[in-house]
């Protein structure tokens, strides 16, 4: 059981929930009970009702009428302007990191970029799309932008629910590392226009795949 600290609680709380969004643990339309969070993560139900608020505000959360709290469940109109803004941004990114990227961050990004490859073999779809999410930000933090890196921890906070579909999606499974393969080679080269190519081409990929089970309409 993950247990959080007492020291800034309300704080952790929130980057708890918000990397649990991130990372896919969450359901599209999921009902978030306070109870068995606050259970989860060790510590009182206020921090994390709290947590909730805050991400509702954000609307990374969606509070209902009934005042049940839910993770939202995306049309496919605005899945795809999110897509468009995920392009936008991770490219930037991306092509930012190209040239301040240090000899041990790219040996971050290759190491995770391996790992996903030994994922996709064994079929562990768990663990490749953790290594997926550390593959991505390991690039991102490498641009030294903050600004730009929140910008696109809140976008996956919207998508991370979703992404676990991939891996349900058997056309695709083989091409899962082929922009990931190309973004590498661009970040060697020093190439910040490939690396910004690369990763539009990774998000529009998965993009394609992901809208097919989404709704038409709000």
């Amino acid at each position: 059981m993950l247990k959080l600290e007492h020291q800034t609680l309300n704080d952790r709380a929130y980057a708890a929930l918000k990397q649990e969004l991130i990372s896919g643990s969450f359901n599209p339309g999921q009902v978030l009970v306070i109870r068995k969070l606050a259970e989860r993560f060790g510590i009182s139900t206020t921090p994390i009702r709290e947590a909730l608020q805050r991400l509702v505000a954000e609307r990374l959360l969606e509070m209902k009428n009934n005042r049940s709290i839910i993770v939202p469940v995306l049309s496919s109109s605005a899945f795809e302007e999110l897509t468009r803004i995920r392009i936008a941004v991770e490219g930037l990114a991306g092509e930012m990191a190209a040239t301040r990227i240090t000899t041990s961050g790219l040996a971050d990004i290759r190491a995770a970029l391996q790992g996903m490859q030994q994922a996709v073999e064994t079929g562990d779809a768990r663990t490749y799309l953790a290594l997926n999410e550390s593959f991505h930000f390991a690039i991102y933090r490498q641009a030294g932008a903050p600004i730009l890196l929140n910008m696109i921890r809140d976008l996956w906070g919207r998508v991370g629910p979703y992404l676990k579909l991939l891996m349900e999606a058997e056309r695709y499974i083989p091409q899962s590392n082929d922009a990931h393969c190309k973004i590498v080679a661009a970040l060697e080269e020093g190439s910040g226009p490939a690396v910004r190519v690369s990763i539009e081409d990774d998000i529009s990929v998965a993009a394609a795949v992901l809208v097919s089970v989404l709704p038409e309409t709000e």
